[in-house]
């Protein structure tokens, strides 16, 4: 299913991008969410304008992001509605509303977990409400307002506010005259238990302040979970699902969310370079080329190998320990499945896109961290 038919002219490393089984893995995330109404899927694990494209033609186009990079993409794309998902301090913030100004047809939201950043966006927008800048989206609410969603930490403990605190934050914001409260965002990430039923069970504990929270702000979308609990979310009536590894899947999430039938639709390209000692090859997948985050022994995964060691791993090389070394040639071609796909596809500037078992497009990566030129001034 993966094998090139003519690699020979591809170098290695280079990341495949394999365009059907990308179809396919969106077909089914719209299958299980019962169309692309309930979904808000997250471009941080690809971070290719084309795979939106996909997407948007099957009635996405709703997308969450989290740089610039990937917001000014999904904009460029024609993406109707984007959540910024992460924390703006300055500069950021001021690239953020420069996003609204630029990109009028666009619906741009943003988090925020406390007064002060509230403050900041309120100040901003009042600054473009005066120098008579379009905003698209926000003229529904009267004028230049900064859309964003409280971040509520229901126990991941990486940003956020508590629930029991984010009350007093929404009438914070609902006071302020130039940014507009759309709803909660809430980021379950540290919830994968393999076991369904007991991650279901550890979900549904940590989500019910959440929507106990909902229920007293009145009139506010939820956007919740990732590909672990995409499907328990699902379960919610009126909650927004944010899954974004199920477009790619890799190793990590295919061994463990057994329950979810996506298919791995990105793979590493790697060669054999040396052949150091007895039973070792070397082959040129270093750390530069795949994410290097986990333990070693949970990078890459070669299936066509069958029995392996991973022995070591350095910037530009990998070295394995294989009973069959001896059948493997300098040059030899494998492809390995990563273990975490989205910060291995951030190693990479384009993605070589496979359809039908040959190399058919190549497609840029909206990669860095370069943000807009900012004009606005803060109070």
């Amino acid at each position: 299913m993966y094998e090139l038919k003519e690699p020979a002219t591809l170098a290695s490393p280079a990341l495949l991008v394999y365009r059907e089984l990308v179809e396919d893995n969106i077909q089914k995330m719209i299958a299980m969410a019962g169309g692309p109404e309930r979904l808000m899927p997250h471009v941080k694990t690809h971070k290719m304008a084309q795979v939106v494209q996909m997407q948007l033609k099957q009635g996405i186009t709703r997308f969450k992001c989290a740089t610039f990079a990937e917001a000014q993409m999904l904009a460029e794309s024609g993406a109707a509605d984007v959540l910024l998902a992460y924390q703006l301090n300055s500069p950021t913030a001021e690239a953020f509303a420069e996003l609204t100004v630029r990109f009028p047809k666009t619906r741009f939201a943003s988090l925020v977990d406390n007064e002060a950043s509230a403050n900041l966006l309120n100040n901003l927008f009042e600054d473009l409400r005066q120098s008579r800048k379009p905003i698209g989206f926000a003229r529904e609410q009267g004028g230049s307002k900064a859309e964003v969603y409280i971040d509520v930490d229901n126990g991941m403990h990486r940003t956020g506010i508590a629930p029991e605190k984010a009350l007093a934050l929404s009438r914070y914001i609902q006071a302020l005259p130039f940014v507009h409260l759309r709803g909660l965002h809430v980021y379950d990430g540290h919830i994968r238990q393999p076991d369904l039923a007991l991650r279901t069970a550890e979900c549904n504990e940590a989500f019910a302040p959440v929507a106990a929270l909902a229920a007293e702000i009145g009139d506010v979308e939820i956007v919740a979970g990732g590909s672990p609990t995409f499907p328990i979310h699902l379960q919610r009536p009126g909650v927004t699902c944010s899954p974004g590894t199920c477009l790619l899947w890799d190793e990590g999430y295919g061994s463990s969310l057994a329950e979810q039938a996506f298919t791995p639709a990105a793979l590493l390209l790697t060669r054999v370079i040396s052949k150091p000692q007895a039973g070792h090859v070397t082959l040129d997948l270093g750390h530069k080329a795949v994410s290097a985050e986990n333990p070693i022994t949970k990078r890459v995964f070669f299936h066509s190998l069958g029995e392996y060691e991973v022995v070591s791993q350095s910037e530009e090389h990998l070295v394995v320990k294989t009973p069959q070394s001896d059948q493997l040639q300098v040059g030899d071609i494998l492809y390995g499945t990563p273990w975490h796909v989205c910060p291995t596809v951030a190693l990479y500037n384009e993605a070589l896109v496979i359809s039908n078992g040959v190399h058919a497009a190549t497609w840029p990566i909206a990669r860095g961290r370069k943000i807009l030129s900012t004009r606005l001034s803060t109070r």
